[in-house]
């Protein structure tokens, strides 16, 4: 006797899209099962007998061949499968797989790093479901100066609307001239959890990239490309089993050390501006691009005016040069005679 699942559990077992967006399917009557359509969440299927079809579209499990991808995802990039907006997305970087995939969780557009792609339905919910309970580590680049009184809240947690957030940990790994880069480690990783943080302390992100999730790493992986992994190694990478369960808590582990903030004697201490500065409020996501445009035109224009000074500066040069050759043709043929 075969055993039958629950129906959205078939839909992202065959592939077609994650176990969440096909209980919209079924809801929105999309579904049919041997010819009905079925509305009724709780419907189960025996994927042998029964003919399942999402929008006429007839699903067959043992054919689906599954895709395991991680992507070291772009900066400006979608984590969705299409964009209104028509920006890029990250399936125009996987173009080459004709089988249907698509993301496990998301990036924001202008956040880069580790995204898993697959047509695993059953494994990407495992991935993602809060009881995974999963590592994920993060490098964030931040305007300004980390000291120990911000990275001390930073370790603290903030209240926000979404609820109290609190990273398992957070280090400075670089210290630049006027910015810096902060590791953080996140256990549930709730939407912009990172940028919340941030933000409630006036704190401004300037790069943001997830570099690892479990024991699995993009570190090695250039921007923009992928490695396939079959479900055994994947599983592994993570610390989970088949079943979903973490069999063992696996933690990527950086090669890059903590870095102390320290303020050399001098009038440094002046010049530098601490990151909770509200004058690089500027640069945060909302105005990010309007703000580099400014930036950008005022530098083209300054250069359009040191090109026009320098055409200035050159004709001036050439008209007293033909001023004076007269002249000194003159004397010459003076001293001649």
């Amino acid at each position: 006797m075969n055993k039958k699942i629950r129906l959205q559990k078939f839909i992202a077992d065959c592939g077609y899209t994650s176990r969440r967006k096909a209980e919209d399917l079924i809801l929105q009557g999309h579904v049919e099962v041997n010819g009905v359509r079925v509305t009724e969440l709780g419907t189960k299927v025996d994927g042998k007998d029964d003919v399942v079809s999402v929008k006429g579209q007839f699903l067959d499990l043992a054919s689906i061949q599954k895709l395991y991808i991680v992507l070291n995802k772009p900066r400006a990039c979608v984590t969705t499968l299409s964009d209104p907006e028509g920006r890029p997305t990250v399936m125009n970087l996987v173009q080459e797989f004709s089988e249907r995939i698509y993301p496990v969780g998301r990036l924001d557009y202008l956040s880069e790093g580790l995204i898993i792609l697959t047509n695993d339905g059953d494994i990407a919910q495992k991935i993602i479901h809060p009881s995974a309970n999963l590592t994920k580590v993060y490098e964030v680049k931040l305007f300004g100066h980390v000291t120990p009184e911000i990275l001390k809240k930073l370790r603290a947690g903030v209240q926000t609307e979404v609820g109290f957030l609190k990273p398992k940990s957070v280090r400075i790994i670089k210290i630049l001239k006027a910015k810096t880069w902060v590791e953080f480690r996140l256990s549930e990783g709730k939407n912009r959890e990172i940028r919340r943080i941030c933000e409630d302390l006036g704190l401004t992100v300037d790069k943001l990239r997830r570099i690892a999730i479990g024991g699995l790493s993009v570190e090695g992986l250039a921007s923009g490309k992928y490695q396939m992994y079959s479900k055994n190694k994947l599983l592994q990478a993570l610390g989970m089993t088949e079943s979903g369960e973490i069999k063992k808590e696996i933690e990527y582990i950086s090669e890059k050390k903590t870095i102390k903030y320290k303020e050399k004697p001098g009038k440094n201490i002046k010049e530098k501006k601490k990151a909770d500065d509200s004058t690089y409020h500027q640069f945060r996501k909302a105005s990010y691009y309007e703000t580099i445009k400014s930036i950008n035109e005022q530098k083209e224009l300054s250069e359009s005016k040191n090109i026009d000074s320098e055409k200035n500066s050159n004709s001036e040069k050439n008209s007293n040069s033909e001023n004076e050759l007269p002249i000194r043709e003159t004397t010459n043929e003076s001293k001649n005679n």
